[in-house]
């Protein structure tokens, strides 16, 4: 019992960057969280945080100890959850990692949380391939094929991406009609921001040598850039919903994009299946509507 003390005040002070706050999150004196820390510190013969007088950090060796120590607290809550045989009633914190399209998600986040106002969420919203199981997810929302074998898989939607430009560019760039075209055009292009490479855009072999005007590792200012007429980008349907219904952004080569992309969401295929996951699984896959594949 003295060693799970020990091992959530470390945990604590972790996410709240302090003694202080991590007594008040357990109820217990700063003092205890630090002799809990230093116990645990002499023990495992390693330095878990770099502490002065203004602030701690956690060495690398502290942030490889907390991965594993959420875990271990995951696996305790679940195995709560499972003899509590709490299958009416979702409880708990789900730690989820997202993708960053806040337009299409926090709406049916929002939705969930109020279908489940028991479950508490945890959210980590990034595009880099994050790993499920060593870093302590309950669950993650990507877009893709994955090829982690270790995963449970659940489709949440299929899309189309779309190639897009706003009707003043065009006016005054011209309007491509084969996917050659684009070579002598000014392309808003994505990079991926846990490779650093250009996404290629679902045009056959055209869509890997494409110029690159400028690019961004998020959506959001290549939509701004595109209706702003600085060009020609590929984004996804449900991040240029409004932009195309109010004539902002014109679809361009819809007969020649080639590639239907979906959600899934993913899971360890070695933990329990909790009323937790299973009703967010169930919620996003239900909900989330990225867009039509046509």
């Amino acid at each position: 019992m003295d060693q799970l003390v020990a091992l959530n005040a470390f945990v604590q002070t972790s996410e709240t960057g302090s003694f202080v706050a991590a007594a008040r999150q357990l109820g217990l004196t700063a003092s205890a969280i630090g002799k809990a820390v230093a116990r645990l510190e002499e023990q495992l013969q390693v330095r878990l945080f770099h502490r002065n007088t203004r602030n701690m950090a956690l060495t690398e060796e502290g942030r490889m100890f907390l991965e594993r120590c959420r875990r271990i607290f995951a696996e305790m809550e679940a195995a709560r959850e499972e003899l509590a045989q709490t299958h009416t009633a979702p409880r708990g914190r789900l730690r989820v990692s997202l993708p960053l399209v806040a337009m299409l998600l926090t709406p049916v986040l929002a939705d969930f949380m109020a279908a489940y106002p028991q479950v508490q969420l945890d959210l980590d919203f990034s595009d880099r391939l994050v790993d499920v199981i060593e870093e302590g997810f309950d669950a993650v929302v990507r877009t893709g094929q994955p090829a982690d074998s270790r995963l449970m898989r659940r489709n949440a939607g299929r899309f189309r991406l779309r190639i897009v430009a706003s009707p003043a560019y065009l006016l005054t760039h011209g309007t491509p009609v084969v996917p050659l075209d684009l070579v002598s055009h000014r392309c808003l292009r994505q990079r991926s921001p846990s490779t650093g490479k250009l996404r290629p855009w679902p045009l056959g072999p055209e869509g890997n040598a494409l110029p690159e005007t400028m690019s961004a590792t998020a959506i959001d200012p290549l939509v701004h850039l595109t209706v702003a007429g600085y060009g020609i980008a590929c984004l996804p349907p449900f991040a240029i919903r409004q932009e195309l219904a109010d004539g902002r952004l014109v679809s361009l080569l819809k007969e020649n994009v080639c590639e239907v992309d979906q959600f899934n969401i993913l899971w360890p295929a070695s933990r329990q299946v909790t009323p937790k996951l299973r009703a967010f699984v169930d919620f996003i896959a239900m909900h989330l509507k990225p867009g039509d594949p046509e």
